[in-house]
């Protein structure tokens, strides 16, 4: 959020200055290890209509952002492909249903294509012949993260973004307007602000990446498990990301034996072309999550405005909550946020409250 805004402004005529605590390829940040999957019927299964509808959104106006920056970034629209063996076939029935009533809610989402044997080996040939049904989300994507990490270094150093790297700030840190200060002083620290979030918290996220040249996954995909339901992210030059967990826990250690034969055993299960993979890297971070699991934009006080709690949807919804806060700051208040039941704090509607 801190890099897609810095660049955006910057573009659009401002001085701005970015105080990261970490580097430009973003080490420390949550963002660097997602999977980065533009997923909102998938995600509906555990979130609000609001948070869909910012993915559905995402999904138009990521292309017109990637368009813009001095390098390219893989982006991929090719759907969401969910499989399951026989015996959580009852898990499958369930998620088929919720998705069912989510598309009832939000129309504008494509269904789901229910696909028996023959159809999902049509989709994806590389599961021909492993599972007997399977269901595609139509029109979901997904973009490598890193590559857009990078992309936005590049892009802000190009916008005259002055970057102050590895340097750590707080708001208390800056200095008030009337001191000199800038005109306005826009968080987008993740857990780095707890101190100003009650009850913000970590939560705690586990993937692999492997190199499987021979596996030819065309697209994200899903299997349904009631315990760990794992995606399967493929990436360029065959590589791929593997996730499920989310533990309620800020441990930042590294994977745990038991989630990485897990993670693992589950690809396998789903293609047995995993089985020579090389394990490139397994990592863990936190994702700044708030209580009810719903992204929040506040002003505490004038000329401060702070993002936070985009917990697993971090990517998918990153679009949406940046033209939010731009429409705030030139309007005022925000259509835009209406629109994806997102309430923007403001004193104001604390007196009122």
């Amino acid at each position: 959020m801190g890099r897609l805004l810095a660049w955006v402004l910057a573009q659009r005529g401002h001085v701005v200055d970015l105080y990261d605590a970490g580097g430009p390829a973003a080490e420390q940040s949550a963002a660097t290890v997602a999977a980065a999957m533009l997923a909102p019927l998938a995600e509906s299964a555990i979130t609000e209509p609001g948070v869909v509808r910012m993915g559905q959104y995402a999904l138009q106006r990521w292309p017109e952002l990637i368009a813009d920056l001095p390098e390219d970034v893989f982006f991929q629209q090719q759907g969401t492909l969910i499989v399951w063996h026989r015996q959580d076939a009852p898990e499958a029935q369930r998620l088929r249903a919720r998705l069912g009533r989510t598309v009832q809610q939000i129309p504008e989402l494509p269904p789901a294509d229910d696909l028996d044997a023959r159809a999902l080996a049509a989709v994806e040939p590389a599961l021909s012949g492993r599972f007997a049904q399977g269901l595609l989300l139509p029109q979901e994507g997904q973009l490598d993260n890193r590559q857009l990490l990078k992309a936005l270094a590049s892009a802000i150093d190009r916008a005259g973004v002055r970057c102050h790297w590895n340097t750590p700030r707080s708001p208390a840190d800056i200095p008030a307007r009337s001191d000199g200060g800038p005109s306005l002083l826009l968080d987008c620290r993740g857990l780095g602000a707890r101190s100003d979030w009650q009850m913000l918290r970590g939560v705690r996220g586990e993937v692999v990446r492997i190199h499987a040249p021979d596996v030819q996954l065309q697209r994200p995909t899903r299997l349904v498990h009631p315990r760990y339901p794992i995606y399967i992210a493929p990436k360029q030059n065959g590589v791929f990301v593997i996730g499920a967990t989310e533990i309620e826990s800020e441990d930042r250690s590294p994977v745990s034996v038991r989630s990485t034969l897990e993670l693992l055993s589950a690809a396998y299960a789903v293609h047995p072309g995993f089985a020579e993979a090389r394990v490139i890297e397994a990592a863990t971070q936190c994702r700044p999550t708030l209580p009810d699991n719903l992204p929040a934009i506040r002003i505490p006080r004038p000329g401060v405005l702070e993002v936070n709690g985009l917990y697993r949807h971090g990517f998918m919804i990153a679009p949406a909550m940046l033209d939010c806060v731009l429409q705030w700051l030139e309007c005022g208040h925000s259509t835009l946020a209406r629109r994806f039941d997102l309430n923007i704090e403001t004193p104001a509607s604390h007196a009122l409250a």
